[in-house]
């Protein structure tokens, strides 16, 4: 631990927060804490670096400060709530941790990146009974209760089909899944876990019914050193390379143009901890952000279909894909008595019986990244857990314990299927004893 300032009682009654893992992640909520004064309260940061801890605790001396979690969950319990925003494959030690000690626990997604490691959280927290959720922020935006609202109202009549796609962004697979943190199953988890869970959950949140049956096929086509250009040579930086200002995952025009439009934020925040242009430049001459697309220790795919059979007869067809613009979701879902199309910000309706058209805006709730907060989604996420726990309402968290497993469940038969061309069957029904295959690198 590095340092201990206990909390004033004199202060207001407010949802005090612990932080597990200063990231991206954990910055972005503990930036909403610190807009919420008097509804919640940073009490304590755990990171074994110092720079991040001091990220998310600014200069709040109230703030406690811990090298690792295992110091703060030796203390005496300090917070209602933990968000444990650690890297996917640091999930499961710590989340049953905190469960244990009593805390209330955020978890960010996915859950873990086995279903063995899925399942003991879950029993953790059926075992000892506290508030928990995913950080599943596409449940929480606008967007998504608007189109629940209007599948829910009855006005497509019975859902016969959906079709969700999810627009990754050339740019953003190189940043995140080519040269960044997640770009090894085994050592974060597949793509369609550590990306496109939210949009699995997603799926069988609007539909409201489980998913039964599901089919996926998905590669790593592009990103590989078969397809790097001729005229890139031998060059294995972007720094390096001939095509620097031609290709369309150069790295200096990823980074060094996302700093001069938009300033130190997500992703240039994620390369270098210093915020100017020339730590941009040093971290692109140096580190595993500069690296040549074509010239990474990549594996997971680079797009992804998945289709599914839903409770009642009911089909779902998903795709992920990293060549599209960077953008929000959009979906079609089609029913008996009407059709609904979604681009993250506009809704259509047609009502076959009238066969008129019905449009909705949900206004600007920002843009479908991180650095843009997901749409709303997480504001949404941590609105919705503070007033929880506020209220002691564990129904306002859409994204509880047995919903996220379920759909994880779903994503891991997905995995199997895309492994070896056969249809798998989900659990309907998520028991303490459901499957615990690990997914390995083939």
């Amino acid at each position: 631990m590095i340092e201990h300032n206990p909390v004033s009682a004199t202060e207001p009654r407010r949802v005090r927060v612990a932080v597990i893992g200063a990231g991206d992640r954990g910055q972005v909520y503990a930036s909403w804490i610190k807009s919420n004064p008097t509804r919640a309260q940073l009490v304590a940061v755990a990171d074994p670096l110092e720079y991040r801890r001091e990220l998310v605790a600014g200069a709040e001396q109230d703030v406690q400060r811990f090298d690792t979690w295992q110091d703060l969950v030796a203390q005496p319990k300090v917070a209602d709530l933990a968000i444990v925003a650690t890297q996917d494959s640091h999930h499961s030690a710590p989340a049953i941790a905190l469960a244990e000690a009593g805390y209330a626990v955020l978890l960010e997604k996915p859950i873990a990146p086995t279903e063995q490691e899925c399942n003991d959280i879950i029993d953790a927290i059926d075992r000892t009974g506290v508030m928990f959720g995913i950080c599943h922020v596409l449940r929480y935006t606008p967007y998504t209760k608007m189109v629940k609202n209007a599948v829910d109202s009855g006005v497509l009549g019975q859902i016969m089909d959906i079709q969700h796609l999810e627009p990754v962004g050339w740019w953003h697979q190189a940043h995140s899944y080519v040269r960044g943190k997640w770009r090894q199953e085994e050592t974060a988890s597949p793509m369609l876990l550590a990306k496109s869970c939210h949009d699995i959950d997603w799926i069988r949140y609007i539909a409201g019914v489980p998913i039964e049956k599901i089919v996926s096929f998905g590669d790593l086509t592009h990103f590989t050193q078969a397809n790097k250009p001729a005229a890139a040579g031998e060059a294995l930086r972007c720094t390096d390379c001939a095509l620097v200002n031609e290709c369309p995952y150069s790295a200096p025009k990823i980074y060094l143009g996302a700093f001069d439009r938009d300033g130190y934020k997500w992703p240039t925040s994620v390369i270098t901890e210093i915020p100017t242009r020339e730590a941009i430049q040093d971290a692109l001459e140096s580190g595993p952000y500069g690296r040549c697309v074509y010239e990474c220790d990549n594996d997971v795919v680079d797009h992804q279909s998945v289709m599914m059979q839903l409770q009642g007869g009911m089909q779902a067809t998903f795709t992920m894909t990293a060549f599209s613009e960077q953008t929000h979701r959009q979906t079609r879902i089609f029913g008996s008595h009407g059709y609904l199309e979604c681009d993250g910000e506009n809704m259509r309706v047609l009502d076959f019986r009238t066969g008129e058209f019905r449009d909705s805006h949900i206004g600007d709730f920002g843009g479908s990244n991180a650095a843009d907060g997901h749409g709303g989604g997480d504001a949404g996420l941590m609105d919705a857990f503070i007033q929880a726990i506020e209220s002691e309402s564990p129904e306002l968290i859409t994204s509880g314990a047995r919903e996220s497993l379920a759909s994880h469940l779903a994503v891991f038969a997905a995995e199997k299927s895309r492994r070896d061309g056969t249809i798998h069957q989900v659990p309907v029904e998520p028991t303490r004893h459901a499957s615990t295959t690990t997914i390995t690198k083939e």
